[in-house]
């Protein structure tokens, strides 16, 4: 089973988490980052390091964020590969928390 991006990360994309991944499994979008299940590992190095505590463990999302599972795996296809830590986005600690993101995600 593998590690999923959830919500929160929408507009926040810290890259906090990417610096522990051992297996280089993140994908980088606009404004989103995603989790490739095929190469995750499931070590959960990634979890504790994401500032907006927007990475889960795949049987323990949150309610009503299911959904992300099947878009990490999506997206992932679409993205390149991410393998080093990038400043957040100016505005990404105004965001962290902000509910119903999912409508500010970037393709």
């Amino acid at each position: 089973m593998a590690f999923v991006v959830g919500e929160n990360c929408i507009k926040c994309k810290y890259t906090d988490c990417v610096a522990v991944c051992p297996v280089d499994a993140f994908f980088e979008g606009p404004n989103f980052l995603a989790i490739d299940p095929v190469i995750c590992i499931d070590c959960g190095l990634c979890e504790p390091e994401c500032p907006a505590t927007a990475i889960f463990q795949e049987d323990k999302l949150p309610p009503g964020q299911e959904g992300f599972v099947a878009l990490n795996a999506e997206l992932v296809k679409l993205w390149p590969n991410i393998r080093e830590v990038k400043p957040a986005p100016a505005d990404a600690d105004a965001w962290n928390g902000v509910a119903d993101k999912l409508q500010h995600l970037e393709y």
